[in-house]
């Protein structure tokens, strides 16, 4: 006789891409379960190798290091990240740009790439050839940086991998940056930096994506003040870390770039946001009330 007993939700976290990431399935049977969550860590785990910055033999290494002499044939997977990285660039007129590298370098976030050419202080985003084959070339030296938006691509192919193994229901979430799988609703407690008061907004979202970004925890004092971990690309000065933001969009690679987006500029990120039909919660402690403010389409 066949239970009627509803099948559990089963939930595994392990860390990668520089944070605990979690994925949950639900309404399936545990061995079922268990192999599509396998299957999702071995797609998060192929993102973290190629678009690792310190792994000298990632995709993103052999960029940095060659790409100013000759072009880099590189993975499918990181071919998309760069031109998912160029269209936003594009569109937000470099306030994401993720040329920023050297700048985290010269702050101490990042370590210098090893055998790379000295950055030029003038390159950004417009100095990046993608090439047909999957090929790569600097118009002149430079360093990327794909953190701010590999994390939201990772968790997007996770995604597919659950719903090609057949699961109709899930969510990944990577510190942060997360995606629902199905039209399940599923509450989502924001979480601020330097929240005014106790009271936090939470969002239902049902089958999209949602990224929060914010500088506190890497913040550190350098010559030009406080700084972090999040450049403003298009003047490749700090950005406050006092402020946090959480974008929802369809895919979680938009989500987690436009974070940086607003985080740099968010007068000017309620427009760039439009453009991929995404939303933000906008949270400062100067800001009247609870610090919160609302842009562009939201759940």
């Amino acid at each position: 006789m066949r239970s009627c007993s509803p099948l559990p939700s089963i939930e595994r976290a392990r860390p990668l891409l520089g944070t605990i990431v979690a994925v949950r399935v639900h309404g399936a049977a545990p061995r079922r379960a268990h192999r599509a969550i396998e299957r999702a860590f071995t797609a998060l785990a192929e993102i973290h190798r190629l678009m690792s910055f310190q792994e000298a033999e990632s995709d993103l290494s052999r960029i940095n290091r060659d790409a100013a002499r000759v072009p880099v044939v590189v993975h499918a997977h990181t071919y998309r990240v760069l031109a998912w990285a160029a269209r936003i660039a594009q569109v937000s007129d470099g306030m994401f740009d993720a040329s920023i590298a050297a700048r985290l370098v010269e702050w101490g976030i990042l370590a210098a790439p090893e055998a790379a050419q000295p950055a030029d202080p003038n390159a950004t985003f417009r100095d990046i050839e993608l090439l047909p084959g999957r090929q790569v070339r600097f118009k002149r030296p430079l360093w990327l940086d794909l953190s701010g938006i590999a994390k939201g691509y990772a968790v997007d192919r996770a995604i597919a991998a659950l719903a090609r193994s057949g699961i109709t229901r899930a969510c990944v979430n990577a510190g942060g940056d997360l995606r629902i799988l199905g039209r399940h609703a599923e509450r989502v407690t924001l979480r601020a930096a330097v929240p005014r008061t106790d009271s936090l907004p939470i969002v239902e979202l049902e089958g999209g994506a949602l990224a929060t970004s914010s500088g506190h925890v890497t913040r550190r004092r350098h010559a030009e003040g406080w700084v972090s971990a999040h450049v403003a690309g298009h003047t490749r000065h700090g950005i406050d870390a006092r402020s946090t933001v959480s974008v929802c969009a369809s895919r979680c690679v938009v989500a987690d770039a436009l974070t940086k987006v607003v985080l740099a500029d968010p007068a000017r990120g309620g427009e760039v946001l439009g453009h991929f039909g995404a939303g933000a919660y906008l949270h400062h402690p100067d800001y009247p009330g609870s610090g919160w403010k609302a842009l562009g389409a939201l759940p």
